[in-house]
């Protein structure tokens, strides 16, 4: 599902949800304007989470999937289907606590002698509705390309459920999503939950897989009410100025008001080498889309412009670090209105080497991607760059920092079969602190392993985790790389 918020997919800079085990359905979304850098989390168009967990009951043996996050802990999670008729489906999704339950087991004042005893312990620790969530979910599909989605998660250590709404259409060469959430759910880049009491969205995207391509989104965005940092997470950066540390000031991006976003690029990709190797007869690959060694490039370069109506109006020229942004600003207090404009780019790189055929080590990936999400900037501290280096001084730090791009970095490798082990992470590079001139640190590093299903052609089990943010889940994906 592609959502409204720009992030590189491969064809353009789109708004991605990103997968998390905080929800019963599995999805969060990033804060819009708040670059994205979790290469293995982010998701297009996948199975909602109902269907990944009706899929793995029925073909894979696994009538319990497991997540983990904090301070919810490890819970067990069971999805029973009620096919209403061949286009309407609904879901019924269950959570279970276990580690609630273990510890409520323990921590029992009794200490019963007998087994008996120790059953009617476990049946009213059993009893304990906070132990449990429940979601529903209807998937109705109106027209070959028409879907609707309504989800309503129930949770007992949250103040009310979550609700959705979502309405999908597929014309030829373009995608048209509507949503409604309440509240929804956003994170921002150091990895903080947001609850918005009512968001709402509409967005309209062009579909291309051609290697050179222009690629366009235009999209509205509505928030409603104040937003809040859920308390089932808190996160902190000491990279990050204390102003965004506090609950009392939330991205500027999520505050009442509404937003018309447009975007416009061109993406070039050409192989540097492929390989004519020919693969080995009758061994079917365990991913045909990992099945070519290469070496490839792509370049993206495009514009985007944004307009504000409301309370977000009023700091829309503050970016994410606290400073003023670049690129056309315009703004009308007697309004409450603002408009943002730039450019941005992007130069990413993909090594392969294996057919991933055979059994072992036939499978290495690399990939790396350099993003320029403001282009003003760029300029502006190449300039000043030069200008320091024809004058013979000392270089601007906080010039250098502008031309120092967001890097994405991932690697890949096969380690037996069909199992392979993948590990994604943003890389940021501090310029700005005087006792540290230089500093590298990863930004939410992904681990994953990653199961081929061998005889769908391409499509994985993966059981990911992310450290900083304590979370771990277990997903079903199709045809992505």
């Amino acid at each position: 599902m592609r959502k409204l918020r720009w992030v590189m997919d491969g064809g353009g800079f789109w708004n991605l949800d990103i997968s998390t085990p905080k929800t019963l359905d599995g999805f969060a979304s990033p804060v819009p304007e708040d670059p994205l850098t979790l290469g293995g989390l982010s998701r297009g168009t996948r199975l909602s989470r109902p269907r990944q967990l009706q899929f793995m009951q029925l073909f894979m043996n696994a009538p319990l999937v497991p997540t983990f996050s904090k301070p919810q802990g490890f819970n067990l999670q069971r999805v029973l289907s009620l096919p209403f008729s061949e286009n309407w489906l609904v879901f019924l999704l269950g959570q279970f606590n276990l580690q609630k339950f273990v510890s409520s087991v323990k921590s029992s004042e009794e200490k019963p002698e007998r087994f008996s005893s120790w059953l009617k312990s476990v049946g009213r620790n059993l009893r304990d509705r906070s132990l449990y969530a429940l979601g529903l979910c209807s998937e109705l599909q109106l027209t070959p390309d028409d879907t609707l989605l309504f989800g309503l998660d129930s949770y007992d250590y949250a103040d009310k459920p979550r609700g959705k709404a979502v309405f999908r259409h597929k014309f030829p060469h373009h995608d048209l999503t509507a949503e409604a959430v309440y509240p929804g759910l956003f994170v921002d880049k150091i990895g903080n939950y947001w609850d918005v009491p009512f968001s709402m969205a509409i967005g309209l995207a062009s579909v291309t897989t051609s290697d050179s391509s222009v690629g366009y989104h235009l999209s509205a965005h509505y928030n409603s009410g104040s937003p809040k940092q859920s308390e089932s997470i808190q996160n902190q950066d000491d990279s990050v100025p204390s102003l965004q540390k506090r609950d009392d000031n939330v991205p500027w991006t999520l505050l009442p008001g509404l937003a018309f976003k447009s975007v416009f690029s061109y993406r070039k990709s050409l192989d540097i080498w492929r390989s004519e190797t020919p693969k080995l007869k009758l061994v079917q690959p365990y991913d045909i889309f990992l099945s070519n060694p290469h070496v490839s490039a792509s370049g993206m370069i495009g514009a985007a412009a944004s307009a504000y109506v409301g309370e977000n109006s009023t700091k829309a020229q503050i970016d994410d670090d606290g400073q003023h942004s670049a690129g056309l600003f315009l703004q009308s207090s007697r309004l409450k209105s603002s408009f943002l404009a730039d450019i941005f780019g992007s130069v990413s790189f993909t090594a392969q080497h294996g057919n991933f055929q055979r059994l072992f080590l036939d499978l290495s990936r690399f990939q790396a991607r350099l993003e320029f999400p403001s282009g003003s900037k760029f300029l502006s501290g190449a300039t000043s760059l030069a200008q320091d280096l024809l004058n013979s001084q000392k270089p601007n730090m906080e010039a250098v920092q502008a031309v120092c791009p967001n890097a994405t970095l991932s690697y890949q490798q096969q380690i037996v079969g069909p199992v392979s082990f993948r590990v994604d992470s943003g890389i940021a590079v501090d310029l700005k602190n005087p006792k540290f001139p230089i500093q590298v640190q990863l930004q939410e590093p992904v681990l994953a392993l990653e199961y081929a299903l061998h005889v769908l052609g391409s499509a994985k089990a993966v059981a990911w985790c992310c450290p900083k943010r304590q979370e771990f889940m277990v997903e079903l994906r199709f045809f992505e790389t």
